[in-house]
């Protein structure tokens, strides 16, 4: 069967409308099934947000920007908002990037992309806004503290959003022991932080650096640092340093006293034995420094050395002792030690024979010699005797005694 030209030419017509009705069905599916893609951004108080919005497959659909208050920035390239710090960063089917600069506070909140499909669809980006810390500043120290007193040290930062965080250092290292604080601010909604660093004041801590660090994820791991550093006025710290460990007599010592305070100690007191120096000629006072020449027994004693200052006064002492350069040297066994040990021996030697003596003056006795035995069948020696010589006279005379 032959078609008539007039009848395919219809016949090629209605299969192109049909392609084309095809093809746009299925672009409007897949524009529909579309959902635009956002992310949520986090800016520094004063920097530039930049919002993105795309869409993998687009049909010629718009795309929009509308801020939290659902005010619309951008409906593809037009500028809806008179903003100034609002720009089109790039506008295409598939893809609408805006900035927002000099973000303040205020900027903070959920933003909307509208891909004006039927129905629309949405996707939402939550702009965050970092409130940046003030720089901190320490309060409470007066000059100078005097030692024992206690100080109370704050510092304090505002601003931070959200709250700050507060560490405290003494010469690099971090002191635990601090009491925080953090108040809000209803309106901006920011905070103020303090801390306070409470101890009390010793001399070891004279010159000591104390700062405060405030760190917040806003300062870009570079934290923002208050100093101090701390005056402490003490009484004198005093100290004799001897120039000979073994004075001899003839020779000379020199002793040196070292005080150490704040305000820095008057010139030093020397005495002896709770006087004055007795020799000036040979005992030199320079400063600090006593110089004895010419050593001799004489200047045996007590020397004291007396520091003070404003806040105080205190002092120590050093024994002198003369040694005779004549005088033997023992680097044998010590004799004393020995003599002890003879002692107690003859000691214990005398006790023995002492005891032993009364022990046998105690077992005192007699015996007879075997001369006077007399008969066998006498009940004793002294009957034996007597009947053996006849005659008790005899007797006493044959007995023989013993100690």
């Amino acid at each position: 069967m032959r078609l008539k030209p007039g009848a395919l030419l219809r016949f090629y017509s209605l299969c192109g409308i049909l392609v084309q009705v095809a093809a746009t069905k299925s672009k409007a599916r897949g524009s529909q099934g579309q959902f635009p893609l956002t992310q949520n951004v986090t800016v520094v108080e004063g920097g530039t947000a930049n919002l993105t919005c795309r869409v993998d497959q687009n049909d010629n659909t718009s795309l929009q920007w509308s801020n939290p208050a659902q005010q619309t920035l951008y409906f593809d390239d037009k500028k809806a908002l008179r903003d100034n710090r609002i720009e089109l960063v790039r506008a295409s089917w598939h893809e609408l990037s805006i900035s927002v600069s000099d973000v303040s506070l205020s900027d903070e909140g959920q933003y909307t992309c509208s891909l004006f499909t039927m129905p629309v669809k949405t996707s939402k980006a939550f702009l965050t806004v970092l409130g940046v810390p003030e720089k901190p500043q320490i309060t409470g120290f007066t000059s100078p503290v005097m030692e024992g007193e206690r100080m109370q040290l704050t510092c304090k930062t505002s601003g931070s959003k959200p709250a700050a965080d507060i560490r405290w250092f003494k010469n690099d290292k971090e002191v635990k022991d601090v009491k925080y604080l953090k108040e809000e601010d209803e309106v901006r909604k920011t905070f103020t932080v303090s801390s306070t660093l409470d101890f009390l004041a010793d001399r070891s801590d004279d010159g000591a650096v104390v700062s405060c660090r405030v760190d917040h994820e806003s300062l870009n791991s570079t934290p923002q640092i208050a100093m101090q550093v701390l005056e402490i006025h003490y009484t004198p710290l005093v100290k004799i340093i001897s120039s000979n460990s073994w004075p001899e007599e003839g020779q000379s010592i020199v002793l040196t006293c070292e005080s150490k305070g704040k305000p820095v100690p008057e010139p030093v007191l020397w005495t002896k034995d709770g006087g004055e120096l007795p020799d000036p000629e040979r005992m030199v006072v320079n400063g600090r420094v006593l110089s004895i020449s010419f050593l001799n027994k004489t200047d045996n004693g007590t020397y004291r050395c007396e520091a003070k200052n404003p806040i105080g006064r205190n002092s120590t002492e050093y024994v002198l002792i003369v040694h005779d350069p004549n005088g033997l040297t023992q680097t044998g066994p010590d004799h004393a030690l020995i003599g002890g040990i003879v002692a107690v021996v003859v000691f214990v030697t005398l006790c023995s024979i002492i005891l032993l003596g009364r022990y046998l003056a105690r077992h005192k006795g007699t015996y007879l010699t075997n001369e006077a035995k007399g008969a066998e069948d006498a009940p004793d020696a002294d009957t034996a005797i007597i009947n053996a010589e006849g005659s008790q006279v005899n007797a006493e005379e044959k007995k023989e005694y013993f100690i």
